[in-house]
């Protein structure tokens, strides 16, 4: 028994440590799973051969691809261009508002201050200009590795696209394959693992559609009472930033509100802050109640979950909380974990 476990352990690890290098592959075999239900509809009620249903849904499935990332990019393209046209008179604004009265009362404050405090405060000025420079640089220099970084999406890319052609006609082989080397209990029990694993995966991808659903409506509400411009554009980059790693709305809003109250906004800058606290509260107490919807396990458990991962590894732990509970709930409902236990 202890040499099926150990071989397991080795299966496992090794497929963690060749998994960033086959990624494109990974995602390409998952497509192909996903996809697999379009190609049997087409052969099954169709009547087509699985030459002609792979080469159908695998078209179609660029062609959507390539709509989607067309209307995306195209979409803020125009946005991004009205806004830099309208950044300078934003930026001479801002000078003129916030800035020079704000240069003004410190000029008045200093005068009056002894010389060295004012050299401790030049100090610190000086300091914060030499960390702002630091951060420009390494956002500029992350911006150019990103820009090169292209090349090699580009060509992870085409291999993606191409092993999910090749695993989509393939599929039955592959199948096959994999089932020869598996017992007829193996089977089973893999089988009643996979189900809701895939099952909570769709519906994983479902309960973050509808949080950044909600999230979108409240953030256009919110602006479209503020009267604030772009209001489209600003709620798709706040659902953006809601969902990349360590950001959030409050990345977007808070400053925001600070440049607002510089600007002597306050209704705007009260707003904001308004509006990023009404979207946290009600993303944060809907969050687990959709997810356990959707994941089939109770809101309980699924807040747990999202608690203690996101304090033991961050924003990813937020994702694999959940899934660790659903894999040990299947892995029990399978009998591969024994629960029978009493203290």
């Amino acid at each position: 028994m202890w040499k099926k476990w150990l071989l397991l352990v080795c299966i496992l690890l090794v497929m963690y440590l060749i998994l960033p290098y086959i990624l494109p592959i990974v995602f390409a075999g998952i497509t192909a799973i996903l996809l697999e239900r379009v190609i049997r509809f087409l052969k099954h009620r169709l009547r087509f051969k699985r030459f002609q249903a792979v080469l159908l849904t695998y078209l179609s499935y660029l062609v959507l691809l390539f709509f989607a990332f067309y209307y995306a990019v195209s979409t803020l393209t125009q946005k991004v261009t009205a806004l830099s046209k309208l950044a300078p008179k934003l930026v001479i604004s801002f000078y003129d508002s916030g800035i020079r009265p704000l240069i003004k009362k410190w000029e008045q404050y200093l005068s009056n201050l002894p010389p060295d405090v004012i050299s401790s405060i030049e100090k610190s000025f000086e300091n914060a200009v030499n960390g702002l420079t630091l951060f420009l640089q390494n956002m500029a220099e992350g911006l150019i590795s990103l820009i090169t970084s292209i090349p090699s999406f580009l060509v992870e890319f085409l291999i993606y696209l191409i092993a999910l052609f090749l695993i989509s006609l393939e599929y039955p082989n592959i199948f096959k394959t994999i089932n020869s080397y598996l017992k007829e209990e193996t089977k089973a029990k893999i089988n009643l693992v996979l189900k809701p694993l895939a099952e909570a995966s769709i519906g994983f991808i479902k309960a973050q559609i509808i949080l950044s659903f909600v999230t979108f409506i409240l953030a256009f509400i919110g602006l479209w009472i503020l009267q604030a411009p772009y209001k489209t554009l600003l709620s798709l980059l706040i659902v953006l930033v809601d969902i990349l790693p360590i950001l959030g709305t409050g990345s977007v809003l808070v400053p925001w509100a600070v440049v607002a109250f510089f600007q002597n906004n306050d209704f705007l800058g009260t707003g904001l802050i308004i509006l990023f606290l009404a979207i946290t509260v009600i993303r944060r107490t809907i969050e687990p109640k959709i997810l356990a919807q959707n994941l089939g396990i109770s809101p309980l458990a699924s807040l747990i979950s999202l608690f203690i991962g996101f304090k033991l590894i961050g924003f990813i732990g937020m994702f694999i909380g959940p899934g660790l509970v659903i894999i040990w709930n299947t892995l029990i409902k399978a009998n591969i974990i024994k629960m029978n236990f009493k203290i």
